[in-house]
């Protein structure tokens, strides 16, 4: 079975690619043999990889720079994507994509099911809408994953800011009105481990039961603050250095940004569990194994 995986050299690529190279002949795509930002090019290369399953972790996750440069976010986060479900309809081949919480406005009082009407408020939210809606227009085989609040030991992201100004700053402000389920890139891997294990011809019934659409996040929530603090409190149980000695808690309006963050980002996955059968473990036990890895110098 040949998989591939766009987007290898980014937090969830990485992760996908350590969790899915015993199931086949991994084919790990970076900019470089395909570039996303170019749609154009997409058919041609995928005629020369003939893969057996597609895993889309490419994206333009800049939210804020995509304000001001949304054509290639719209390239990479919408055409492509619709690019990429042409060719798997034509070839039915499963694809699994995935997109975000911010295709939401963060305005709801309960976790968000799938069902649940989107209306994004940044242009990287609006560009991955569009993704979402222009591959499940192509009816190819496909498995649209919703995710939130990202991290990993490498790369760029929150944990790793925490991690640098918590060793820098005898203080730390962050933000406490915004609230969601941190979600490590390995969660998310061992989940699309779990599915591509099924085999090639077993996923499209899979995904239509699905209506082609789940979310998947950490189980359990906490707000920015939360999640910094507890960030904090395992460096020193992990002996991480530490200078912090207080995460104090501001509200967004005191570190406004250019792009409209969602502030309630719940993700429901009573689908996830239903036709999936999977339950994702809580976000503190992902914490401690991403910062367990950054304890042994496994991160970059």
């Amino acid at each position: 079975m040949r998989i591939l995986v766009t987007g290898a050299p980014g937090q969830v690529g990485l992760a996908l690619g350590k969790e899915l190279s015993p199931l086949g002949n991994l084919c790990l795509a970076d900019r470089q043999n395909l570039d996303l930002s170019k749609p154009h090019a997409i058919p041609e290369r995928l005629e020369e990889i003939k893969p057996d399953i597609i895993v889309n972790a490419a994206a333009y996750t800049a939210v804020d720079k995509a304000e001001t440069e949304p054509d290639i976010a719209y390239a990479v986060n919408g055409t492509a994507v619709g690019v990429l479900g042409e060719w798997a309809a034509r070839s039915r081949v499963p694809l699994i994509h995935f997109s975000t919480d911010y295709v939401f406005d963060g305005r709801a009082s309960e976790p968000y099911d799938e069902a649940h009407p989107i209306n994004p408020l940044s242009i990287y939210g609006k560009s991955k809408a569009e993704g979402e809606r222009l591959l499940l227009q192509t009816g190819a085989p496909c498995l649209v994953v919703r995710t939130a609040w990202v991290y990993s030991s490498t790369g760029k992201n929150f944990l790793k800011t925490i991690v640098r100004l918590a060793a820098e700053r005898d203080e730390l402000a962050v933000v406490s009105d915004q609230v969601g389920a941190p979600t490590s890139a390995d969660q998310i891997a061992k989940f699309i481990r779990y599915l591509v294990s099924e085999g090639r011809d077993a996923l499209p019934a899979r995904f239509e039961k699905s209506s082609h659409l789940v979310h998947f996040t950490a189980s359990g929530w906490t707000s920015w603050h939360g999640f910094a603090s507890a960030i904090v409190a395992e460096m020193r149980r992990h002996d991480l250095s530490v200078k912090a000695t207080k995460v104090r808690a501001i509200p967004s309006s005191d570190y406004p940004t250019p792009a409209v963050r969602p502030k309630f980002s719940r993700l429901s996955m009573a689908r996830l569990q239903r036709v999936f059968d999977f339950r994702a473990e809580p976000w503190e036990m992902a914490l401690d194994d991403v910062l367990d890895q950054l304890s042994r110098g496994e991160g970059r």
